[in-house]
């Protein structure tokens, strides 16, 4: 074996993901698994998801690999550190690559990374690899897109590798390599129909000022609509899932691209209910009908906030009245409506908050998910607001979100304000859908109230970085 990749991510340790119970497998490690198999390297690819914490160690420590593998995100970082040490233990180089090293790159050497992959992986993994087994570390700093310890002390910087073009000629992700039927069996028990989840393209060419961009930088880089559909057509022949999850960024960015897509899904005889993310810019009648022709049964579009105000402070480039009317445009097609809205950004007023209330009650979402801004290292907003942060959490046993923004309204604060949020959707839902309960109305009503009150109570309250707060 020349290198075993995994990933540090506990599903029945995650109490959110257990209530959901919506998995998908780690699509980065499988491209990376076809890719470094296809130039003759011999790779094991363990996928951790289904694993306890113990199960996936024991594995690392008996792997017997010269080299390991961990992709990182911001909410792995504490699993990803013991990993670390389990393959550190073995005599093993550790190689850490996703969105989270490249911006902490010090304190994951400190504990014990030899290199981190700063950018897409696959070319840089296959140099990587043949400089680790012959030359040593002396030849690192001839390897682009790396980040290592030299012989000094010192954390360097390899120039940046290019990206990779076309991406045609990249291998499918190495789906056989993992348990793809227990994915599909925890789809089809807790919600009736089995999934796959396929890319048609990397990255986002928005500069939405919290968005992390550290693994494609600003590119957005398509898939020939060809080959997405071959890619397809191999996936109903091999695991025949009930519908598709397109994990693209913005899956609609390339109108042209997807007429011809859907020309050839339709041609082919290719139907698999799906759903998708993407932005109220990239959509229109046109857009939005040929994605119900395609099947698609939900499409979630980031709104992030109804205030214009704050749309345009996080340079988000979407317009929030337009947002409203892209939402029933694909109510009229049949598609389900799903939202993001993000509360607390750097400026925001009780004004703002209300606006946003006021846009959902207005659009009507089927589903909306909430978060409060925090800032992730890297992007524009960490840099606006890293002078007022305050770690609630040691490095090793938190991530980006155990952060509080100082002077920002409080904790308490804007959970009111999730909650107030959601319950006046729920009052307008109750309004809007025609039978009328006079019992379910009353309690929505006063819940509203209160919440209301709550905030009200607590507008005052900022943060100062007190745990308790």
């Amino acid at each position: 074996m020349d290198i075993l990749l995994t990933h540090a991510y506990y599903l029945y340790e995650d109490p959110a993901e257990r209530q959901i119970m919506k998995p998908y497998p780690p699509l980065g490690l499988m491209y990376l698994t076809s890719h470094l198999r296809s130039v003759g390297f011999d790779v094991e690819l363990v996928d951790a998801t289904f694993s306890s914490r113990e199960e996936h160690l024991q594995r690392i420590r008996d792997c017997g690999a010269p080299v390991v593998g961990i992709y990182v995100n911001l909410m792995t970082r504490r699993n990803a550190l013991q990993v670390i040490a389990a393959a550190k233990a073995t005599g093993a180089r550790v190689v850490l690559g996703g969105p989270e090293p490249a911006n902490y790159a010090e304190e994951y050497i400190e504990r014990g990374a030899d290199v981190i992959v700063d950018g897409e992986g696959e070319l840089t993994l296959t140099e990587l690899l043949a400089v680790l087994a012959h030359d040593g570390s002396e030849a690192l700093s001839r390897v682009p897109g790396i980040i290592y310890r030299d012989d000094a002390g010192s954390v360097t910087h390899t120039v940046p590798r290019g990206q990779i073009k076309p991406l045609d000629n990249r291998p499918w992700p190495a789906r056989e390599s993992i348990d793809m039927a227990r994915y599909l069996d925890v789809w089809k028990t807790h919600h009736g129909a089995s999934s796959v989840s396929l890319i048609t393209a990397r990255g986002c060419p928005y500069k939405c000022r919290w968005c992390s961009h550290s693994v494609y930088g600003f590119s957005y880089r398509h898939r020939s609509p060809a080959d997405v559909a071959d890619e397809l057509e191999h996936i109903r022949d091999t695991y025949n899932p009930d519908q598709v999850w397109y994990a693209d960024d913005v899956f609609t960015m390339n109108k042209r691209w997807l007429q011809e897509y859907a020309r050839l899904l339709k041609q082919r005889g290719l139907f698999f209910p799906f759903e998708t993310i993407s932005r109220e810019d990239r959509l229109d009648e046109p857009t939005i009908r040929t994605l119900a022709e395609m099947g698609c049964y939900r499409l979630w579009v980031g709104a992030e906030s109804g205030s214009q105000r704050v749309l345009d402070a996080m340079e988000r480039r979407t317009d929030a009245r337009r947002t409203r009317e892209v939402m029933e445009m694909l109510k009229d097609y049949g598609i389900r409506t799903g939202t993001f809205i993000m509360l607390g950004y750097l400026g925001e007023t009780w004004q703002d908050i209300n606006e946003t209330a006021a846009h959902l009650e207005e659009s009507l979402p089927d589903d909306v998910l909430t978060t409060l801004a925090y800032p992730i290292k890297g992007t524009p907003y960490y840099e606006d607001v890293k002078d007022k942060l305050v770690s609630l959490k040691d490095w090793e046993d938190g991530s980006d979100r155990d952060v509080v923004v100082l002077g920002r309204g409080s904790r308490r604060f804007y959970g009111h304000a999730q909650r107030w949020i959601q319950s006046r959707v729920q009052l307008a839902r109750h309004f809007s859908n025609g039978h009328l309960d006079p019992g379910a109305i009353a309690k929505t009503f006063v819940r509203t109230a209160q919440y209301r009150a709550a905030m009200y109570l607590t507008r005052r309250e900022v943060e100062d970085g007190r745990p308790d707060a």
